[in-house]
Protein backbone atom coordinates (compact mmCIF):
# COMPACT_ATOMS: atom_id res chain seq x y z
CA UNK A 1 0.00 0.00 0.00
CA UNK A 2 1.49 3.65 -1.36
CA UNK A 3 1.27 6.45 1.19
CA UNK A 4 -0.77 9.33 0.07
CA UNK A 5 0.48 11.73 2.34
CA UNK A 6 -2.20 14.07 4.14
CA UNK A 7 -5.02 16.57 2.31
CA UNK A 8 -3.99 20.14 3.93
CA UNK A 9 -6.22 22.62 4.46
CA UNK A 10 -4.40 25.64 2.81
CA UNK A 11 -5.67 29.33 2.86
CA UNK A 12 -6.89 30.31 -0.58
CA UNK A 13 -4.51 33.04 -1.02
CA UNK A 14 -1.43 30.78 -0.38
CA UNK A 15 -3.36 28.17 -2.95
CA UNK A 16 -3.54 30.84 -5.44
CA UNK A 17 -0.03 31.56 -5.20
CA UNK A 18 1.77 27.91 -5.44
CA UNK A 19 2.02 26.08 -8.62
CA UNK A 20 -0.19 23.38 -9.14
CA UNK A 21 0.41 19.94 -9.97
CA UNK A 22 -2.18 17.14 -11.52
CA UNK A 23 -0.61 14.25 -10.19
CA UNK A 24 1.34 13.06 -7.10
CA UNK A 25 3.78 11.97 -10.03
CA UNK A 26 4.49 14.99 -11.35
CA UNK A 27 5.06 16.73 -8.26
CA UNK A 28 7.09 14.40 -6.80
CA UNK A 29 9.65 14.42 -9.55
CA UNK A 30 9.77 18.29 -9.41
CA UNK A 31 10.53 17.47 -5.59
CA UNK A 32 13.50 15.22 -6.04
CA UNK A 33 15.27 18.07 -8.16
CA UNK A 34 14.85 21.10 -5.51
CA UNK A 35 17.86 21.98 -2.91
CA UNK A 36 15.29 21.88 -0.32
CA UNK A 37 13.37 18.68 1.23
CA UNK A 38 9.92 19.05 -0.10
CA UNK A 39 6.85 17.01 0.60
CA UNK A 40 4.10 16.77 -2.05
CA UNK A 41 0.41 17.16 -0.61
CA UNK A 42 -3.02 17.13 -2.00
CA UNK A 43 -4.59 20.56 -1.05
CA UNK A 44 -8.10 20.37 -0.30
CA UNK A 45 -9.57 23.75 -2.06
CA UNK A 46 -8.18 23.10 -5.64
CA UNK A 47 -8.26 18.96 -5.77
CA UNK A 48 -4.52 19.20 -7.36
CA UNK A 49 -0.98 18.55 -5.37
CA UNK A 50 1.24 21.19 -4.05
CA UNK A 51 4.82 21.12 -2.73
CA UNK A 52 5.71 22.71 0.71
CA UNK A 53 8.44 22.64 3.54
CA UNK A 54 6.22 22.71 6.34
CA UNK A 55 7.00 19.06 8.57
CA UNK A 56 5.72 20.63 11.93
CA UNK A 57 2.99 18.36 13.43
CA UNK A 58 3.32 15.30 10.76
CA UNK A 59 4.52 12.22 11.59
CA UNK A 60 6.27 9.97 8.58
CA UNK A 61 4.44 6.99 7.03
CA UNK A 62 5.43 3.33 9.58
CA UNK A 63 8.99 2.17 7.66
CA UNK A 64 9.82 5.55 6.67
CA UNK A 65 12.17 8.08 8.17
Amino acid sequence: MRFCGPVMKTRPGICQRKRRFASREECEAVALGAETRLRTYKCALCGQFHLTSRTKGLRPPRGFG
